[in-house]
């Protein structure tokens, strides 16, 4: 079988998948524009401004905007924010204080986050003696019965939520398990901060996090919510009294979100974000038509057709590190942006493994464009995610197919 009979193989057996996920686009797509109508967005909105930034309204609606569509008190939405790993740094450091205990639910949190965590000497929250400790999941659900051991034992301030797989081999976090295990937590403790990662996971489903219970929340601009247009900038999303300590983190205790300019202008955040709903439409088919193909190839893939989607990533055991790496250069090839380019490992700043990268994006790092990583180390798995256009998902697969067969 050639790799374009494959895909039409694929590409017939996601039909009714491809259904419920524009179902669920559209769902996303009208909350938006709900939240744009709400805020009354205009073209003043896109201006940019100097200095402090005293009375930037295009950033202040931007911010009003996220926590309607995050239907939450409050939202730190900013290009003042440089990535993912700078969000849930901040959220971190904001709300928590020395000799604080956090308890991740979820497993150990993503490798660029270890050093946050626990490397001595540079400002992490160990030399705060703020404690962590991590339960795993248990057949890739929360274990409740450690949680609440835990919980009646110790007196934790915050319990972490990884939505997305990171480096792990398992289905993202679904919303309804999240409402879950935050109902099951705020029983045992009302007070407990449940804080989540929401990395890869915005407009995945039909609600964020926040809606379910979720106290506070961060991710990053290159990433799902925009929109693969956003040009960098993260956000952080949830209870106003969370939020505040937060913003004071990022900027100065008692200055918090009023000041903050950018002279550059907010329009790319916007459009980012209006057309965010439709791109993580494309993103997750294309998750899921690499996972259907390489699966009927003879490879262990997610997710299933059987799953309900929670991030945009589409994970497969390549078994060995020539295989990783012939993948990711596939990708790299039928990238637009640096095609000619051929991805090799390397020691990473933030991880603990030489990783191999295929990141041919108009925003440099940006993983809702179509790219693929994965540590070298065994067994071996790629981590392919995002694909402004399913049109390039399938291109990129035919690439993917050629070089493994």
């Amino acid at each position: 079988m050639t790799a374009k009979q494959r895909i039409s193989s694929a590409l017939e057996k996601t039909k009714a998948k491809f259904i419920e996920l524009d179902e669920i686009s559209l769902t996303n797509q009208k909350r938006v524009l709900d939240a744009f109508a709400k805020n009354r967005l205009a073209l003043r909105h896109f201006a940019g401004t100097s200095g402090y930034g005293y009375d930037d309204v295009g950033r202040d609606t931007l911010n009003q905007v996220v926590a309607d569509i995050f239907q939450t008190e409050s939202a730190i939405a900013t290009p003042m924010i440089a990535s993912g790993t700078h969000a849930l740094s901040l959220a971190l450091f904001g709300v928590l204080r020395p000799n604080d205990v956090v308890l991740s639910i979820g497993g150990e949190p993503y490798d660029t986050l270890q050093d946050v965590i626990y490397k001595e000497g540079i400002g992490s929250l160990a030399d705060f003696g703020i404690k962590f400790s991590c339960i795993e999941l248990k057949n890739n659900a929360f274990d409740k019965d450690a949680i609440a051991s835990f919980l009646q034992n110790n007196k934790v301030k915050m319990v972490y939520i990884q939505r997305s797989r990171g480096y792990a081999w398992r289905p993202a976090l679904t919303i309804a398990q999240i409402e879950d295990i935050c109902d099951f937590v705020h029983q045992i403790c009302k007070d407990i901060i449940i804080f989540c990662d929401n990395c890869y996971g915005e407009f995945v489903e039909k609600c964020e996090p926040t809606a379910v219970g979720v106290d506070l929340c961060a991710g990053s601009f290159i990433k799902n919510i925009g929109g693969g247009i956003a040009p960098t900038g993260g956000y952080v999303v949830g209870k106003r009294h969370l939020v505040e300590m937060v913003a004071g983190r990022l900027t100065a205790p008692s200055i918090g979100t009023e000041i903050g300019s950018y002279s550059y202008g907010y329009r790319l955040f916007y459009q980012g974000i209006f057309m965010a709903p439709h791109v993580v439409n494309q993103a997750l088919k294309t998750a899921l038509l690499f996972s259907t193909a390489l699966s009927e190839l003879g490879f262990e893939t997610l997710p299933s057709l059987d799953d309900t989607l929670s991030d945009i990533v589409c994970s497969v055991k390549l078994g060995s590190a020539d295989k990783l790496i012939s993948f990711c250069q596939a990708i790299q090839a039928i990238s637009p942006i640096d095609g000619y380019v051929t991805p090799e490992p390397w020691d990473m700043p933030g991880y603990n493994d030489p990783v191999i990268m295929a990141a041919g994006c108009f925003v440099q790092g940006s993983s809702i464009e179509l790219s693929c990583d994965g540590p070298i180390r065994p067994p071996y798995i790629a981590y392919l995610q995002g694909g402004l256009t399913l049109e390039h998902g399938i291109l990129a697969l035919e690439k993917a197919l050629e070089a493994l067969i």
